[in-house]
């Protein structure tokens, strides 16, 4: 009898424990297997627009003589970086906060980084999963900066560089934006999906490397068509399709957040592509293919930052200016200004990164992200200096600290290839390959 009063009094004192257990359990955050789905679906998107998308959009507009060389660039970025940042590249961008500037080296390896969930970051996905979703911002932001020096740099170079510039300049801007603590982020600078964490460092961080390592051989005299368009409007329709993961995927899950982002997305490259083919129309007397690619790509940056805080009419209308503003960018100031940046990657990542920037400040909007903030065109100034803010900074940062790596690189194994080797092509004398062999 004493026994079976003692067994109740132990499982009454338990029961208390056991529904608090309960409760914590209900409370902690659970994986949603659609999020997941959605995120890792995405995480492929944006790989496919570093290989091939990107790969193939920039080795069609280099003579032929360089179209391996330029394809390897962008392929090895994704082996390099990939391992970078597993390595350390996580760690310093969204590792616990040191200063507002970086995160620490407490996941360093991904030491920390599991499968449940992490709140500050994803809520209802993997921890891991929202890694290696960044993981591919992280890749294709160095490759886009490729066009700007396309033709002349050694490959070795190109790879210290690569890492440098990934490790000082990407990793730490990330940081600012996107990270818990991160100081840009603090103010209230608003970046859905990379325009001054991607097109904006990248794009400036292009015209320093153009500026830099000087213009090609030939350059304003010899013929430097694109060699094989089919390629380039093959890349350009991959990197259209990835570019929903890069923009829908940043809602980090499968919600009418990551539907309005798919949206604007297309509205916005849609019509910057219109408004470029139809000022290049009146500009040269005919529309060209290669120039509608160019304004689907101009929108597509442009809409970036802005994707997950405007609406289907206010994207019309960024889409529509981020083309003329763009086609004005490469067709009047570059030739004006001289520099030969090769493939317009400050032309059109820079300046529609910037102008991406400051149209979020203009129609962002709470009542498509009660998590953003209201912009110029709805209320409220604020947005509008904290968005150029945060393009000051981050390009002035960009320009600065690129310019340190190139004089680095350029002084230890040297930068840029022999004029012999330039004119002989990068694909034989960098990597012993010829693109055709007909």
């Amino acid at each position: 009898m004493l026994k079976k009063i003692a067994l109740m009094m132990f499982i009454y004192l338990l029961m208390p424990l056991a529904a608090f257990a309960e409760e914590a359990a209900a409370s902690a955050p659970k994986i949603d297997t659609g999020d997941t789905a959605w995120v890792l679906t995405s995480t492929a998107l944006v790989l496919l627009m570093t290989a091939p998308g990107l790969a193939l959009f920039y080795s069609g507009m280099v003579r032929r003589k360089n179209v391996l060389g330029t394809i390897m660039q962008s392929f090895v970025i994704l082996c390099v970086i990939s391992v970078q940042w597993v390595l350390w590249g996580y760690s310093v961008s969204f590792g616990p906060d040191k200063w507002g500037l970086f995160g620490g080296l407490e996941w360093v390896g991904l030491n920390g980084v599991g499968l449940e969930p992490y709140p500050d970051y994803s809520a209802t996905i993997p921890h891991q999963a929202f890694m290696i979703f960044q993981m591919m911002f992280a890749v294709i932001t160095p490759a886009l900066i490729a066009g700007a020096f396309a033709e002349r740099m050694k490959f070795s170079a190109f790879l210290v560089f690569t890492i440098l510039w990934s490790t000082f300049v990407y990793d730490p801007i990330a940081h600012w934006v996107w990270g818990i603590g991160g100081w840009l982020r603090a103010l209230g600078a608003l970046d859905f999906a990379g325009g001054t964490v991607v097109h904006i460092s990248s794009g400036i961080s292009a015209l320093a490397t153009a500026l830099y390592i000087g213009k090609r051989k030939g350059f304003m005299t010899d013929v430097m068509a694109p060699h094989n368009l089919p390629l380039t409007v093959i890349g350009a329709g991959l990197l259209w399709f990835g570019w929903f993961g890069f923009n829908a995927g940043s809602a980090l899950g499968a919600n009418g957040l990551a539907t309005s982002a798919f949206v604007v997305t297309n509205t916005a490259a849609a019509a910057a592509a219109v408004s470029w083919m139809i000022v290049e129309w009146a500009h040269r007397g005919k529309p060209t293919l290669l120039g509608l690619a160019s304004g689907l790509v101009a929108g597509l940056v442009s809409i970036t930052p802005a994707s997950g805080f405007v609406g289907p009419v206010s994207a019309i209308i960024l889409g529509l200016l981020a083309g003329v503003i763009c086609y004005v960018s490469v067709s009047f100031i570059k030739p004006l200004l001289k520099y030969d940046d090769s493939l317009d990657a400050f032309g059109i990542h820079g300046v529609g990164g910037i102008w991406g920037a400051l149209a979020t400040g203009l129609f962002a909007t709470v009542a498509i992200n009660s998590a953003g903030a209201d912009g110029l065109f709805f209320g409220s100034a604020a947005l509008l200096w904290k968005q150029v803010i945060a393009i000051v900074v981050s390009g002035g940062y960009s320009f600065i600290v690129t310019l340190i790596i190139l004089k680095i690189v350029d002084m230890t194994i040297g930068l840029r290839v022999c004029q012999e080797d330039e004119v002989m092509g990068l694909d034989l004398t960098q990597h012993s390959e010829n693109g055709y062999n007909l």
